[in-house]
């Protein structure tokens, strides 16, 4: 019988930048980090790429539209924590319709904060991608 191969959770996160402010929400009711601000985030749903886990996740949590042409994978956190995760952080140059909560349930603050004055509550590896993808570098690793 053939030996189970190790799993790894992948996880899209979106990187929206505006006037030196980046877009976070504050999770609520969520049972995970809840009253910390993070990015807009999902799981891959399976037969699904990053980039269009990111354009569905990114209509569902905060109601605008991304085309994958304007998309880029901006940095990479290996990160453990119950699980192995691999955390493909994704900027979006340009998106239609202005971030709203649409999911009140998980959400209850969303906003532009400058990017160099992240709130202290900020999810520590969230603070860690977004201070990686401004002094340009790509891969960094967490909890290990």
């Amino acid at each position: 019988m053939p030996k189970e191969r190790f799993m790894i959770v992948p996880v899209s996160h979106l990187i929206l930048i505006e006037e030196g402010k980046v877009l976070l929400s504050r999770r609520f009711n969520t049972g995970w980090m809840d009253g910390n601000y993070s990015v807009p985030a999902g799981h891959l749903d399976g037969n699904e790429t990053f980039l269009q886990a990111m354009i569905r996740e990114a209509k569902e949590e905060t109601g605008i539209d991304i085309n994958e042409k304007d998309l880029r994978v901006v940095h990479v956190i290996h990160r453990k924590t119950d699980h192995e995760r691999a955390d493909f952080f994704i900027q979006a140059e340009r998106w239609d319709g202005m971030p709203k909560i649409m999911e009140p349930d998980k959400c209850d603050d969303i906003g532009w904060f400058p990017v160099d004055e992240l709130p202290s509550n900020t999810i520590p590896y969230i603070r860690q991608a977004i201070e990686n993808i401004r002094n340009g570098v790509f891969y960094s690793e967490f909890g290990w």
